[in-house]
């Protein structure tokens, strides 16, 4: 059995060609990025947002990132293994890395083998409450083989073996650091999530979480020639809008990430001539997603898990259709996303092979079907014309993060449910709290101490199998986990695990595409889920900044090494 995944995830090689570099490191003096989306942590592993996520991109590095096109491209390693180069087993069943020899880390001492199996214990250790942890699933073994060669073993067949150390969300973390840090340690250890220790371009010189981080110069980075920046200054906070005009009318910035305004606004900042916006297309869906556990706070620890009961009006899926056919997508694109999106009925969007074609009836809205939909579930208007049924009233709290475009996302769905006899009491919620990982909080999605909420997701890389098990029963968030896990809509059939389990274990990519639009179409003809715009990850830049490419696969900062600046 060999696997043709990799034709799919590489261009025809391991390793691209390098892009030209300053003649001089750090002659590109300061470099001003805002994410308005504060962080808070950097350690990938204990938050996996992607406002954090980011930020220490910068800093740490895994063996492979995924590139603008969704290709794989050797970080740490010397090249991608392959079933035809030998590094992936011909039966699939491990996969074997090989370090650059010389790496170092920012305190001097030499990256090795042992870095990368300390991680990987790091992770594997259940009370880590590791977010990465679908990453390493069905590993049985970790070896360090010698200093500059790891083996992972899994439990089964892999078709996708790059899982575990690919992309920014999985970085080799120092052993030497976080040798303390392993199991119910790990969220206490301050001065290592906030200042790890790296192999990447910079080093963090000061982080204020939810505030702003400041790096320097990583003097022993492998290329001498790069950075091209001597510092950078990560400024978190604010809005999308503000965002926008810190670059593209005032200046004050360089690069602003994931700059969701409202198409004609962006057009008219941009006409002023200070910077561009640039859109990277990859996986990403903005989507509702559907609370089908009961989110009552009556229910103490059981509230919003299985154990705590259905949702007492979600749990109808007449009720979620009806929801969902009135539902003006192309509204919403038009109104904000424009250019950088369009309409979508999957949550499964990209690449192409694995778009689904079932569902595209969601794109037609039929109010008087879901009029009969909630009529047939025994939901009748009352006086007010807000339906009713037992004595209760259909009432429905929706939230997501602070967002001018999300805003207006919120306020056309709301328009449309209200005339359909639904109260939808909207929330928003500050994007640093609703995206962080505070076990304190209860306002953190994957908490969803509500009944609807909406944000975006997609596939890290170009195949879904990590991002399908988001929707198996395993990674619904609970509080024995910290709520880590990725199912917010606390989806649970046994057909769709036992479907992924297939897909999980199957080579042949017409195969595993045919598996993964099927995984997708159990979601949205179940109405777990509700996607709304296939979405371009929109983020703004000076004219000045050069050698950026928008990257949606892989984190918007993952080559931040190569960026420059004009002369």
């Amino acid at each position: 059995m060999r696997s043709n995944i990799v034709a799919a995830l590489m261009a025809g090689g391991s390793v691209l060609a390098a892009t030209p570099a300053l003649a001089e490191r750090g002659a590109g003096g300061h470099l001003n990025i805002l994410y308005w989306q504060a962080p808070s942590i950097l350690n990938p592993y204990m938050s996996a947002s992607s406002k954090d996520t980011d930020p220490t991109a910068l800093i740490l590095d895994p063996l492979a990132n995924f590139d603008a096109e969704g290709r794989l491209v050797p970080t740490l390693a010397v090249e991608i293994p392959t079933v035809e180069n030998g590094g992936v087993s011909a039966d699939l069943t491990s996969i074997t890395w090989k370090l650059r020899p010389g790496v170092l880390w920012s305190d001097g001492t030499p990256l090795t083998s042992a870095d990368v199996l300390f991680t990987a214990e790091y992770c594997l250790d259940a009370a880590t409450g590791c977010a990465a942890a679908d990453k390493f699933a069905n590993i049985a073994s970790v070896e360090a083989l010698d200093d500059l060669t790891i083996k992972i073993t899994f439990t089964k067949p892999r078709p996708n073996p790059y899982t575990a150390f690919v992309s920014a969300y999985t970085p080799v973390l120092q052993a030497a650091q976080f040798a303390a840090c392993k199991g119910a340690a790990a969220v206490s250890c301050t001065a290592q999530n906030f200042g790890p220790i790296g192999t990447g371009p910079y080093i963090i010189e000061e982080f204020r979480p939810n505030d702003v981080g400041t790096y320097k110069v990583n003097p022993t980075y492998r290329d001498a020639a790069k950075p091209a920046f001597a510092t950078v200054t990560l400024k978190g906070g604010g809005d999308a809008m503000g965002a926008a005009r810190a670059v593209l009318q005032t200046g004050e910035f360089d690069y602003a990430w994931n700059v969701q305004i409202a198409p004609n606004v962006m057009d008219s900042f941009v006409a002023e001539g200070k910077g561009v916006a640039i859109t990277a297309f990859g996986p990403t869906v903005e989507s509702l997603r559907f609370q089908l556990t009961d989110p009552s706070p009556d229910l103490g620890d059981k509230r919003a898990t299985l154990e705590g009961g259905p949702h007492p009006i979600l749990s109808d899926i007449r009720v979620r259709k009806a929801l969902a056919l009135v539902i003006d997508r192309d509204l919403i694109n038009e109104v904000g996303y424009g250019a950088a999106g369009q309409p979508s009925c999957n949550v499964l969007a990209a690449p192409p092979i694995y778009a689904s074609m079932a569902n595209d009836s969601c794109l037609k809205i039929d109010i008087e079907g879901a009029q009969a939909l909630l009529d047939e579930a025994g939901w009748v208007p009352g006086a007010d014309g807000i339906r009713e049924k037992d004595g209760q009233r259909l009432t429905l709290v929706f939230q997501t993060s602070t967002n001018a475009v999300r805003q207006d996302t919120q306020a056309m769905i709301k328009q449309a449910w209200t005339d359909l006899g639904v109260d939808t009491q909207l929330r928003n919620i500050e994007a640093g709290v609703y995206f962080g990982n505070d076990p304190a909080s209860p306002d953190t999605y994957r908490k969803f101490f509500a009944d609807v909420e909406m944000y975006s997701s997609g596939n890290t890389g170009g195949d879904p199998e990590n991002h399908m098990k988001g929707w198996t029963c395993d990674d619904i968030p609970a509080p024995a986990t910290g709520f880590a896990g990725n199912n917010v809509s606390r989806f649970c059939r046994a057909d769709y695990d036992a479907l992924w389990a297939e897909l999980s274990a199957t080579a042949n990519l017409d195969d595993r595409a045919r598996i993964a639009k099927s995984l997708n179409d159990m979601i949205i003809q179940d109405y777990a889920a509700v996607p709304l715009v296939h979405r371009g990850l929109v983020s703004v830049k000076s004219v000045a900044l050069e050698n950026l490419e928008a990257n949606d696969w892989d984190s918007a900062l993952s080559a931040i090494e190569d960026w420059t600046r004009k002369p």
